[in-house]
């Protein structure tokens, strides 16, 4: 398995993966989230490939004052293999590379095993509320 940035071949093998572990939803064109992550710091979408198929993914950014990780996956049955762990060392690398002093993320509440692993990596639960607003709708 190696780590790689995404290229615009990786994309339909990403957006499967995504449905795979159930992180598509309705409100998010995965297609335009895809283009836009590329217009973006591209060098910070990260895949996983073994054997040269697309096992995993993450997306990070930063802009200054924080990281962000998105669509962090691994394919359903290939979890507990240390791709996710790998794949969140990398992204740490690059964006400690960047100078950013912290990572935040966001995880559905429900969403308990997911939570778990990030504990597990040393993510702390923050005491903020996450809040948004649309800006384009998909």
């Amino acid at each position: 398995m190696h780590i790689r940035p995404f290229q615009p071949p990786d994309e339909d093998a990403v957006i499967e993966l995504w449905r795979r572990c159930d992180l598509v939803r309705a409100q998010n064109d995965p297609r335009k989230d895809i283009a836009r992550k590329l217009a973006v710091q591209p060098e910070m979408f990260l895949v996983a490939v073994d054997d040269g198929a697309i096992v995993g993914s993450v997306m990070c950014g930063y802009e200054g004052h924080r990281g962000w990780i998105n669509y962090l996956a691994v394919d359903p049955e290939r979890r507990l293999r240390g791709i996710g762990r790998e794949l969140m060392k990398e992204a740490e690398r690059i964006l400690a590379a960047a100078g950013c002093p912290k990572i935040n993320l966001q995880v559905r509440s429900t969403n308990q095993a997911v939570i778990d692993f990030y504990r597990e990596i040393g993510f702390v639960v923050d005491d903020v509320v996450s809040m948004g607003k649309r800006l384009q709708h998909d």
